[in-house]
């Protein structure tokens, strides 16, 4: 799946607040790709890095994925085909959410 290219579907844009804890803010575009279910029985979870604005549709390649130890789901991270992230640069940007979790990144 690392270095597949999806299409994430964005229903929480960059900026946008969590629909439950409002006090969380994206500092990235989050959303889902289509056709393909998680675990948790939902279609897959997607962080896109590498994109300043808010969007509603991204094609993207998949550099790593988030293994949450103390859930049922993983995250995938995506990003344009030409960028890279390091383990360290996707946590921080990922850091507004995982932080709650335990989790590796698998690159």
């Amino acid at each position: 799946m690392i270095g597949d290219i999806v299409t994430v579907t964005v229903d929480r844009p960059l900026g946008s607040c969590h629909p439950q804890h409002k006090d969380m803010l994206y500092p990235v575009n989050y959303g889902y790709v289509k056709g393909v279910i998680a675990p948790d029985g939902e279609e897959q979870d997607t962080y896109i890095l590498g994109v300043d604005k808010a969007v509603k549709e991204f094609t993207g390649k998949i550099i790593a994925v988030v293994h949450r130890l103390d859930d049922v789901e993983d995250k995938w991270v995506v990003c344009p085909e030409d960028l890279t992230f390091s383990k360290k640069e996707i946590y921080e940007q990922i850091r507004f959410t995982e932080q709650y979790f335990q989790s590796e990144i698998v690159v």
